[in-house]
C-alpha cells in the first residue's frame, strides 16, 4: 500500500460523463440518464483498501442520512493484479454490507482519469447543476489515528448545498491507497 493524496479536481468542474457497469444490477449505468436533478456524491473506492474499509459504516450512515442525495461508488483498480477488487467481489461486498447504491466498475480506468482520482477513497460532491462543489476527504480520521469517524467534512458540504450556502473552498485532500493502475 502506498499512501497517496488526492489531486483536488478544480471546483466548478462539470460532472464527467460516464457509462459503466453497475456490478449490483449487471446493467450499464450512465451519468447522462439521471432522471432528476439531485446533488450527487461520487466515491472512488475499492474493496481491499484499509482506508475505505475504515469508512464502511460511515458510508452506510451517509447514504441513510441523505436519502435525497444520489450516491455512486466507482472502483477503477486493476483486477488482474488485485483480484479482490473484481466485479463479482465488488457485488458480494455491497451485498454483505447491505449497501444498495450503484457500485460501478471502471475497467478502462478512463473515468478515474476524468475525475483526476489518485487514491481510494476520494469523495466528490456535485450540486444539482452537476458542478463540483466539494472534493477531498470524508473527515480527518484514518486507520491508526485516534480521531472519531464522523464524515464531517463531506456532511458539512452536503448540508451547505441544501440551504444554498457557499462551501468553504479550503478543502482537504483525501488520502488512502493509490489507485492500482494497469
Amino acid at each position: 500500500m502506498a499512501l497517496t493524496y488526492s489531486q483536488m479536481l478544480p471546483l466548478g468542474t462539470e460532472l464527467p460523463k460516464f457509462n459503466l457497469l453497475d456490478v449490483i444490477t449487471d446493467k450499464v449505468y450512465s451519468s447522462e440518464n439521471f432522471v432528476s436533478k439531485k446533488d450527487t456524491v461520487v466515491m472512488v473506492i475499492c474493496n481491499h483498501c484499509p482506508y475505505v474499509i475504515h469508512y464502511h459504516d460511515e458510508i452506510k450512515k451517509l447514504i441513510s442520512d441523505y436519502d435525497s442525495v444520489r450516491f455512486i461508488a466507482i472502483s477503477s483498480n486493476d483486477i488482474e493484479n488485485y483480484p479482490q477488487d473484481s466485479p463479482d467481489k465488488m457485488k458480494k461486498l455491497f451485498q454483505d454490507l447491505k449497501i444498495s447504491i450503484p457500485y460501478l466498475y471502471d475497467e478502462t480506468q478512463e473515468v478515474a482519469k476524468l475525475f483526476q482520482a489518485e487514491c481510494t477513497p476520494e469523495f466528490y460532491l456535485f450540486d444539482k447543476a452537476d458542478k463540483l462543489v466539494y472534493r477531498g476527504r470524508l473527515d480527518s480520521s484514518s486507520p491508526g489515528n485516534s480521531e472519531k469517524i464522523t464524515g464531517q467534512d463531506l456532511r458539512d458540504a452536503i448540508d451547505a448545498t441544501f440551504v444554498g450556502q457557499n462551501i468553504n473552498e479550503n478543502q482537504f485532500p483525501s488520502m488512502g491507497c493509490n489507485i492500482k493502475w494497469k
